[in-house]
């Protein structure tokens, strides 16, 4: 039998995170944009830099509906006119509100950038904002709540924020807002957070694509260019404080089969020169399946489906002079468990992190995670949408435009000893806010059992 010669792989292409190219147009607006050649759906990411800090009292969840309210109506078309338009554009428009501003986003082929460019600026420019609208979108936030606090995963969060943050903190509460604070939001309201937030002088604007023949400043500039607005300081950003002492909070769910757990606290940003360690670090203890945790939870005792450990930044900016810094990221545990195994688990995860803090990653530990953590990256930014939303990112958190390809270099060279170090610092045994949603009257005496913290039952 004859067989076909096997392909022989070739040699491997150098390969780094795309720079951008940066200008500044006319408006006041900053523009990022990068070619990607052969990418024929064009990404673009808008930054605004209206963080959850800057809702009103009592208003929480204003951002969020002023987001979602950009794209129902401007002053050239209304809600279904602007819907049958990016639909002929062949376009997706979506926006969101964080707690370090508002993020627009637009995909669209490259060869009706244009034309999706001119809605995206009529939207920026000038939102209708009509009180039909706002209604329904406020209808359909209050609807949203009840679903996601019926949530395990979605309560824990919750929780652990309220948990963590002081109770004045806007940390503290739900991003997109209560029942109670949205319930309060009208068209006046989304009106005023817009007309004091939204404006082309503090806003960035990243674009990916292959542009092909356009000249990615000409096109934003006789679109965006069109958008204009009064000159304001972008807001300060408050210290992010913490509670990160160690004890367990079990959010009462009586008759609940499973266990959701979510261990957290309050951790450095990318500022700060441990990042890469620790990026490296928590990927060895939860970041895949052969990871410290699924290991010992999920393939020798068979507690749960899966365990993750990561980083998550909340919100990012450089230190003041006093090198106190505005930036924090939540470092997390997540996971689920049956309900009548949640004491032996939490046994055998607290015992992961005793036995990392005893004796360390291995080597081999750490290659596997530089391999998958830097070997990946180059399928990880094949789209434009991937490479735009990095950038934005960066952007969003005042950082160089070449820190993710200088990232990936710092974490190749990232030692055993300095992940093993880091990943300890991020997940002190002693230093943990545990949130446990589950059935207490099933959990709760086998958790105080363990002395891992002091134990509050709240519903």
């Amino acid at each position: 039998m004859e067989f076909h010669p096997q392909p022989q792989s070739g040699r491997p292409k150098p390969w780094a995170f795309p720079a951008p190219e940066r200008a500044r147009l006319a408006n006041g607006l900053t523009l990022l944009h990068c070619q990607r050649p052969g990418q024929q759906v064009v990404a673009v990411e808008v930054n605004l830099p209206a963080p959850l800090d800057t809702e009103p009292e009592d208003l929480d969840g204003v951002a969020t509906i002023m987001a979602r309210a950009l794209s129902e109506g401007t002053d050239k078309h209304d809600a279904e006119e602007f819907a049958a338009e990016l639909e002929r554009c062949g376009a997706t428009l979506d926006a969101f509100a964080d707690h370090p501003g508002v993020r627009v986003s637009l995909e669209v082929p490259a060869s009706r950038l244009p034309k999706a460019l001119g809605l995206l600026a009529d939207a920026l420019r000038a939102p209708a904002f009509p009180d039909a609208e706002i209604e329904r979108l406020v209808a359909n936030r209050l609807d949203e709540i009840p679903h996601e606090l019926a949530s395990p995963a979605r309560r824990a969060a919750k929780e652990l924020s309220r948990q963590l943050f002081p109770a004045g903190s806007r940390m503290s509460r739900p991003r997109q807002g209560t029942e109670e604070s949205v319930a309060r939001i009208d068209a006046a309201a989304v009106r005023a957070f817009y007309e004091a937030h939204v404006t082309p002088h503090t806003a960035t604007v990243v674009a990916v694509g292959d542009f092909g023949d356009l000249d990615p400043e000409a096109v934003f500039a006789d679109t965006l260019g069109a958008w204009t607005g009064r000159a304001i300081e972008p807001p300060p950003m408050p210290p992010i404080t913490a509670d990160d002492r160690g004890r367990v909070v079990i959010v009462n769910r009586p008759g609940a089969v499973q266990t959701q757990l979510l261990l957290g606290r309050v951790g450095p940003d990318r500022h700060d020169s441990v990042w890469p360690a620790q990026v490296l670090g928590v990927y060895c203890l939860g970041g895949t399946l052969t990871s410290r945790l699924d290991r010992v939870l999920r393939e020798e005792k068979g507690y749960t489906y899966g365990v993750r450990a990561f980083g998550q930044v909340l919100r990012s900016g450089p230190a003041s002079a006093e090198g106190v810094s505005a930036g924090a990221s939540l470092l997390a545990i997540s996971g689920s468990v049956a309900t009548d195994v949640t004491k032996p688990a939490l046994a055998d995860l607290w015992e992961v992190l005793r036995t990392l803090a005893a004796e360390g990653l291995t080597d081999e530990e750490r290659d596997t995670a530089v391999r998958n953590l830097v070997g990946v990256a180059p399928l990880r930014y094949e789209t434009a949408a991937a490479v735009a939303g990095t950038l934005a990112d960066q952007v969003e958190q005042h950082l160089p435009d070449d820190y993710q390809s200088q990232l990936y270099t710092r974490l190749a060279e990232t030692g055993t000893v300095e992940a093993t170090a880091a990943a300890v610092s991020a997940f002190p045994a002693d230093r943990l806010v545990a949130v446990l949603v589950g059935d207490a009257e099933q959990i709760a005496a086998g958790v105080r059992e363990l002395g891992i913290g002091d134990v509050e039952i709240v519903d």
